[in-house]
């Protein structure tokens, strides 16, 4: 099968069940509603070693917000439901209420819930106050710019899917960057999904385990240029450069959408890529197996 002249390999991406909430961030302007979404998400590319994935889903028009303000919504994701209330209630506390003129919502109406607000209106010290609106309770923290309000609980999901992945292979790294800011661009377009890489994109693909008994990953060896000649490498003739999108959903379909969409873009400029694959580990990390060849049926040319 190929993608406008580019070889799409019959393997799968290796993907498995997370838990998501998505949070509404709003601030006095879209400044600093974006200054709160970016600290919120920062250092969450893969709960290996940040607790959580998590970025920027989309920006919100004020009339679709909460408190009718510029914001962002964002969506974090982890393994457990535990893991995302630790990581809900630091990041929270730490980068939104933190940030001047914020406030922070839930951006899911159902589902189990997690402690938000509930748990940072201690740090009122005894002068917070809630309110109930509609069914659902706030709470006004007084901060030195006037209060910050944020919704008592976080509603969760537990259909996501994290570790949905593809990977661009080319002959120089000018022409598979070009091909991943395409795919990133298609991809961000998307509902429900994020790339939590930085630009989207990730270098240090990995594989499960390490010669160091400490590590539970280690760079995927098949895929280093430097290491065609001193390993069983997987990279077809010519190939000097590997980049991989990684995508995080709210469920499946969102995530094979989004692959679909991100290897359509990529494959759009031809030219210096060689292949699209994907990094899986024969089936012994997730029970989530997105297969190429199925996702890109129809764009086959």
């Amino acid at each position: 099968m190929q993608v406008n002249g580019i070889p799409i390999e019959a393997t799968f991406a290796e993907a498995f069940p997370m838990r998501v909430t998505r949070l509404i961030v709003t601030g006095h302007d879209r400044t600093w509603a974006l200054h709160a979404a970016r600290a919120t998400t920062g250092c969450a590319t893969s709960v290996i070693a940040c607790g959580c994935e998590a970025g920027i889903e989309r920006e919100l028009k004020a009339r679709e917000s909460p408190d009718g303000r510029p914001g962002f919504a964002l969506l974090l994701f982890a393994m457990s439901g535990k893991q995302l209330a630790k990581q809900l209630q630091l990041r929270v506390g730490q980068c939104v209420l933190t940030c001047p003129s914020s406030a922070c919502f839930s951006g899911f109406e159902e589902g189990e819930t997690l402690p938000m607000g509930g748990s940072l209106r201690y740090f009122g010290d005894g002068f917070q106050v809630s309110k109930q609106l509609h069914g659902k309770r706030y709470w006004r923290i007084p901060v030195m710019d006037g209060e910050f309000l944020c919704e008592e609980y976080a509603h969760y999901r537990k259909d996501a899917v994290g570790g949905g992945n593809f990977l661009i292979i080319g002959r120089d790294t000018a022409g598979v960057l070009k091909a991943c800011e395409r795919a990133v661009e298609a991809i961000g377009k998307l509902p429900g999904v994020i790339t939590p890489f930085p630009g989207g994109v990730v270098r240090s693909g990995s594989k499960v385990g390490s010669k160091y008994s400490s590590l539970p990953a280690s760079t995927n060896h098949r895929y280093c240029p430097t290491l065609r000649g001193a390993t069983d490498s997987a990279l077809p003739r010519g190939a000097a450069c590997v980049l991989e999108i990684v995508i995080d959903g709210v469920h499946r379909e969102a995530v094979a959408t989004a692959m679909r969409k991100g290897i359509q873009a990529a494959c759009r400029g031809g030219g210096n890529l060689l292949a699209i694959s994907a990094g899986n580990y024969g089936g012994k990390l997730g029970p989530v197996h997105l297969r190429l060849r199925e996702i890109c049926r129809g764009l086959a040319k």
